[in-house]
């Protein structure tokens, strides 16, 4: 399991660290080591604020501590990245993280942020979920003794996500990681610190590989177009295809790469996008009640009111036309119509 890959393509650019049909297949099988493997998965939680929360979670698996563990009100990428990003900064770097195939852990942020660090990302093959047991095992913990605590009445006094991170974090510091586990017969923080210490990789390296990537092929007039967005890059690179590199909730700043070294920045032509569009914010509380526009249409549509009440009665037109008249005829047509 130690040796590397030699790997497959993909459509990212990089390189896949093992295929689905050669990922190992862990089993029963426990890691000798902390920080040797981390299984992360989702788990679909209770509501806050009216939201319903997913809690992304990883498992160190020869401990069981939690590596890291964040609630947010999606299922996506940048929720996974918040919890993830910390817990490397803090808890050092695994070999390998084993994840499921769900969208979130098969986007190619994740493949890119694990190449950067030299971890081996392997997805469970679909319908064989062996070695998941384990974090299957912590998320019904969760269930069982954090989340049946948040009884409705509790919940509702949880007013944000904040609120929501504070409590598991204090529950999994005093309650889960100082309680012996079933299994290894250890608390799992002391289990975890014993093989310690581990080393974190530096911020600059960290950022880098948290960055999201996208490839484009420049222009004859040295431009490139992602997203609604067009670039000027260096002239030399007229006809290539090159890495674009970038925080995806800032779009004006592009590092470009060509063939794996730096080649200059991409300078801002033309921006309509300042975040690339999977880049969305934790929506603030009542970001799902519907905004004033600034428009009074209440007050127009009594000034449309008090206009039509101004003008003259028609009693003309209540009346009906004429006998004999036009408009007359073309009725007693309709209803002869009609009626046959």
């Amino acid at each position: 399991m130690s040796g590397r890959s030699s790997g497959c393509s993909t459509g990212t650019g990089l390189t896949a660290l093992v295929t689905a049909e050669a990922a190992p297949v862990f089993g029963r099988f426990e890691a000798s080591r902390p920080n040797e493997i981390w299984t992360g998965d989702a788990l679909h939680a209770i509501r806050v604020a009216g939201r319903k929360t997913y809690l992304f979670a990883f498992l160190d698996d020869h401990s069981r501590a939690v590596m890291a563990a964040r609630f947010g009100f999606a299922e996506d990428t940048i929720r996974l990245a918040a919890a993830l990003r910390p817990a490397l900064g803090s808890r050092g770097v695994p070999e390998h993280v084993y994840v499921d195939n769900g969208s979130a852990f098969v986007d190619a942020w994740l493949l890119r942020a694990c190449a950067k660090l030299g971890i081996k990302l392997v997805h469970s093959q679909p319908g064989r979920p062996q070695g998941r047991g384990k974090i299957e095992r912590f998320f019904r913990t969760v269930r069982g003794q954090f989340l049946a605590e948040l009884t409705e009445a509790r919940a509702a006094q949880v007013k944000d996500l904040a609120g929501l991170n504070r409590l598991f974090t204090a529950w999994t510091e005093t309650v889960y990681h100082t309680r012996e586990h079933s299994e290894t017969g250890q608390p799992p923080l002391a289990r975890w610190e014993a093989g310690g210490p581990f080393p974190v990789p530096a911020e600059p390296a960290l950022a880098e590989a948290f960055r999201w990537s996208e490839w484009r092929t420049v222009t004859r007039t040295a431009t490139v177009s992602m997203h609604g967005n067009r670039y000027q890059v260096d002239p030399a690179l007229a006809g290539r295809r090159v890495e674009l590199v970038f925080d995806p909730f800032d779009l004006t700043v592009l590092s470009v790469r060509s063939g794996g070294r730096d080649a200059g920045v991409a300078t801002p032509h033309h921006i309509t996008r300042h975040a690339h569009p999977k880049a969305r914010p934790e929506p603030l509380p009542g970001d799902d009640i519907p905004r004033a526009t600034g428009i009074d249409y209440l007050a127009l549509l009594g000034e449309q009111h008090d206009r039509q009440d101004a003008r003259p009665v028609n009693y003309t037109a209540l009346a009906g036309p004429p006998p004999g008249s036009p408009g007359q005829q073309e009725q007693q047509e309709d209803e002869g119509g009609s009626r046959g």
